[in-house]
C-alpha cells in the first residue's frame, strides 16, 4: 500500500474498501491455513477491527483522527500489516516451545518484539501505533499456541500460562527504575513512581483481568452490528479499567472519574444503537480533542478482547 502525506484527506468510501479489502485478505487465509497457523491473522484482523469500529473518543478510526495529530487510519493499516511477520513469529515461538520454564518462551517473544518495534516504526515513518499491542498481542498470540500446540486450550488454561510466562516481569522491568534518569523513563515508569499504579504491566501479570473478567463477558451479551458491538465494549473498558494513556495525557489520574461518567453517561442513553448514543461519542470526541485525552489503553484492551473472542466464536 502507497504511503500517504498527512495533508492528504480520504473519503469515507476509500477507507472502508480498503479496510474490506484486508480484511477479506485475511480471511481468505484463514480458510487456507491449518487452525494454529490462524493466530497470526486472526492478530492482525483484530488490530484491523479497532481501528475501523467508529466513532471513538480520542481515537483514530476513519471519520476522525482524534487527539492524534501524526496518524490517520492509513498509518494504522500499514501498523497492522508490518506486524503479520512478528504475529507469525510470536505462533511460533509458542507452538515450538519445548521447555520447563514459561518465563524463558516469554523472554524469547520480547526479544522478537523489539524488531517489531522497529518495524512498525518504519512502516508509519517513526509513529507510535502499536507498540502496546506488540507486548500484549504478542503474548496472546504466543500463549495461545502454546496452549492449542498442547491440546489444553480454555480461557483459565490462557489466564494461567501468561500469568506464569509474566511472573519476573515487575522484578525485571522495575529493578533499576530508581537509577535511571527521569527522561529516560518511560510512561509507565513514570506513572509507577507518581501514582504507584502498574499501568499495563499490573494489567498483564494478573492475566488481563479487564480482558477475561470484564470484556469478553460484556461482549459475549452484547447484540447489534460488530461495529456496535465493540464500540460498546470499548466503551464499557474505558468505565472500568485503568487506562494509563488517558492518566498520561491528563497528567492526572483524577481524569478516571471523569471516564466512568461518561461511560456510564453513553450507556443510560442506550449505547451504540441508539443515536443519542452516537451524537454523545461524537461530542466527546470534540472534548477529547480539546484536551489532547486518547484511549489508547482501553484500545489495547478491545484488540486483546476481540482476538480471543474471534478464536472462540463470540464475534
Amino acid at each position: 500500500m502507497c504511503k500517504r502525506t498527512k495533508a492528504q484527506r480520504h473519503t469515507l468510501d476509500e477507507i472502508y474498501q480498503a479496510i474490506q479489502k484486508l480484511v477479506d485478505e485475511d480471511r481468505r487465509k484463514n480458510d487456507s491455513t491449518e487452525k494454529n497457523e490462524n493466530l497470526a491473522e486472526t492478530a492482525v484482523t483484530a488490530l484491523l477491527y479497532e481501528v475501523v469500529t467508529n466513532p471513538k473518543p480520542g481515537l483514530v478510526d476513519p471519520a476522525s483522527n482524534g487527539a492524534h495529530k501524526d496518524m490517520d487510519v492509513y498509518t494504522f493499516i500499514e501498523s497492522a500489516q508490518s506486524l503479520r511477520a512478528y504475529f507469525y513469529l510470536a505462533q511460533e515461538i509458542g507452538f515450538e516451545f519445548a521447555g520447563n520454564s514459561l518465563p524463558e518462551m516469554f523472554n524469547k517473544l520480547r526479544r522478537a518484539g523489539t524488531e517489531a518495534e522497529l518495524e512498525i516504526f518504519h512502516a508509519t515513518n517513526g509513529v507510535n501505533t502499536h507498540k502496546g499491542a506488540i507486548f500484549s498481542l504478542g503474548i496472546f498470540v504466543c500463549a495461545t499456541a502454546y496452549l492449542k500446540k498442547n491440546k489444553m486450550y480454555t480461557q483459565a488454561t490462557l489466564v494461567a500460562t501468561i500469568k506464569a510466562m509474566l511472573i519476573n516481569l515487575l522484578k525485571d522491568d522495575f529493578k533499576e527504575i530508581y537509577k535511571k534518569p527521569k527522561n529516560k523513563l518511560s510512561a509507565g515508569e513514570l506513572q509507577f513512581l507518581k501514582y504507584k499504579t502498574l499501568g499495563i504491566r499490573g494489567e498483564a501479570i494478573a492475566g488481563y483481568p479487564a480482558v477475561f473478567g470484564l470484556a469478553l463477558p460484556f461482549l459475549k451479551n452484547t447484540r447489534g452490528s460488530i461495529n456496535n458491538r465493540l464500540l460498546d465494549t470499548l466503551m464499557y473498558i474505558a468505565g472500568h479499567a485503568s487506562d494509563s494513556n488517558l492518566i498520561k495525557r491528563a497528567q492526572n489520574v483524577t481524569i478516571l472519574d471523569e471516564m466512568k461518567s461518561w461511560s456510564a453517561s453513553f450507556f443510560e442513553m442506550g449505547g451504540s444503537q441508539t443515536a443519542a448514543g452516537i451524537q454523545f461519542l461524537n461530542e466527546l470526541d470534540k472534548v477529547f480533542k480539546s484536551r489532547n485525552l486518547s484511549l489508547g489503553g482501553s484500545a489495547d484492551l478491545l484488540i486483546l478482547t476481540t482476538f480471543v473472542g474471534r478464536i472462540e466464536g463470540i464475534i
